[in-house]
């Protein structure tokens, strides 16, 4: 028998579940189809377990480094399995909670995969969905007046070199690693690449990034992916740049030989890991019963998260742009709104804060040098090394800066960068000050708490007015 609901929601990921928690507290009928489990590819595969594993990593440098802060300890040694526990268990709390959230709100969850119908005896229009389980349960027909498609996204394949979970791996199978190989080449200088080299490296392992682009980070603004390139270099991680993989084989010792650019150089190594980048998790799930389009492998959407069907919505990384939880997050709101007829904010790509974790940290909001020139500004630019701030020298670690980018026709703060520990925890403020359109005169004027690495965010704004204090 079909079910009616309001809103049915196809992934309960991050942007699927907040949808319909923010959908039922609006008093609208709701359910969402999940095949795996709540809370997706961010809480499972993505951003919470790889920084459990992060902060592990962190920790056990922190006491390999004990004894510059006066305590003495025996070498240390970083247990994997210790680690990959703790994750799962940080993990597991999450998912509980995230299932306690959406039974809060009475939200019909269908454990099944979930495909789109075209126009049938059970609707007129595309947008029922049938829920087919592995069992011999017979499917489930549900017919709402809303449907959003959050069904996320995958690790992207590389056509020269199958992922077989054993010698070559992705990311997702980099979290179920059982011990660590003594040597791994990513593939992919983006941010998962760095991620992962930063981790591998931290705990004893020989990383070789491989990148075919000029630079790793290649969408962060250059002269943070040239710090961070000469980060991870400090740290022993071999980089190469403008490199393609020709061919790979295993040897006769069982590793990786990786046949690069000319032909005749080589890279060996126990494990690969390929980190090219995420695509649209959009087969089999009925898109050709519809007429929704896709643009470069992605559902396209207008400002408000609408298919070219317009009582189907699509947000997070099944539509591409920024792939990030708080993104998807964002979307999901901005798609419920729209449905209940109300006027939501609107975003623009620039405004959204893009986070890049390790050893150090990566946070940016806004244009890069780079996009500014390209879109016509006459800007000024300005630096400050975390050298000038007391607290990062009470922390250990000075390297990094804060760079801002600033309109030089009205002031108006248009990119603002940052590298360096902990630096994550500050894009916040900065995300605040974008809101409210500030000012590089109106930054250089908060009264920053000291000592604490925020100060950083106050006297890049004082350099760029020309009333620097420090550094």
């Amino acid at each position: 028998m079909a079910k009616e609901y309001d809103v049915v929601v196809l992934g309960g990921g991050t942007g699927g579940y907040v949808a319909a928690i923010r959908a039922a507290q609006s008093g609208l009928k709701t359910a969402i189809v999940e095949k795996e489990k709540l809370g997706g590819t961010c809480l499972h595969k993505g951003c919470i377990p790889t920084k459990a594993l992060l902060k592990s990593a962190a920790v056990f440098q922190t006491v390999r480094n004990a004894s510059k802060y006066g305590v003495e300890v025996n070498e240390p040694t970083f247990q994997l399995s210790t680690a990959i526990t703790r994750k799962e268990k940080i993990v597991n709390q999450l998912h509980q909670g995230v299932k306690n959230l959406v039974s809060k709100q009475k939200i019909d969850v269908y454990n099944g995969h979930g495909r789109i119908l075209g126009p049938s005896i059970f609707s007129p229009m595309a947008g029922s969905i049938s829920v087919e389980y592995d069992t011999e349960m017979e499917n489930d027909i549900l017919v709402p007046k809303n449907v959003i498609l959050a069904t996320g996204s995958k690790p992207k394949a590389l056509p020269t070199m199958e992922v077989d979970g054993d010698k070559i791996i992705h990311s997702d199978q980099a979290l179920c690693l059982t011990e660590l190989p003594s040597s791994i080449a990513i593939i992919g200088g983006g941010v998962i690449g760095v991620e992962w080299a930063s981790f591998f490296q931290t705990v004893g392992v020989d990383v070789t990034i491989v990148e075919a682009g000029d630079r790793i980070l290649p969408t962060a603004d250059k002269d943070i992916s040239k710090q961070m390139h000469k980060h991870l270099q400090s740290m022993g991680v071999q980089i190469r740049t403008n490199t393609l993989i020709k061919q790979h084989d295993v040897d006769a010792s069982n590793k990786i030989e990786l046949t690069i650019n000319n032909q005749d150089t080589f890279i060996n190594v126990d494990k690969v890991l390929v980190a090219v980048g995420r695509e649209a998790n959009i087969s089999n799930i009925g898109i050709e019963n519809t007429d929704i389009e896709l643009l470069n492998n992605f559902i396209k959407v207008n400002e408000y998260g609408q298919t070219k069907e317009s009582h189907i919505y699509a947000i997070g990384d099944v539509i591409g742009g920024l792939q990030l939880a708080h993104v998807a997050t964002y979307e999901a709101q901005k798609a419920i709104e729209h449905i209940l007829g109300k006027a939501p904010t609107l975003f623009d790509q620039s405004d959204i804060p893009v986070c890049i974790y390790g050893e150090i940290e990566v946070a940016s909001l806004g244009l890069t040098e780079e996009e500014a020139i390209s879109k016509g500004y006459a800007i000024q630019t300005t630096k400050t090394s975390l050298q000038a701030i007391g607290k990062a020298h009470v922390n250990g670690s000075t390297k990094g800066f804060a760079k801002i980018i600033i309109d030089e026709s009205n002031d108006d703060i248009i990119g603002v960068h940052l590298i360096g520990q902990g630096v994550t925890e500050l894009i916040g403020q900065v995300s605040v000050a974008n809101y409210f359109d500030s000012s590089g005169l109106e930054l250089s004027e908060i009264i920053a708490p000291h000592p604490s690495i925020s100060e950083i965010i106050m006297e890049v704004a004082l350099a760029a007015k020309g009333r620097k204090i420090h550094g």
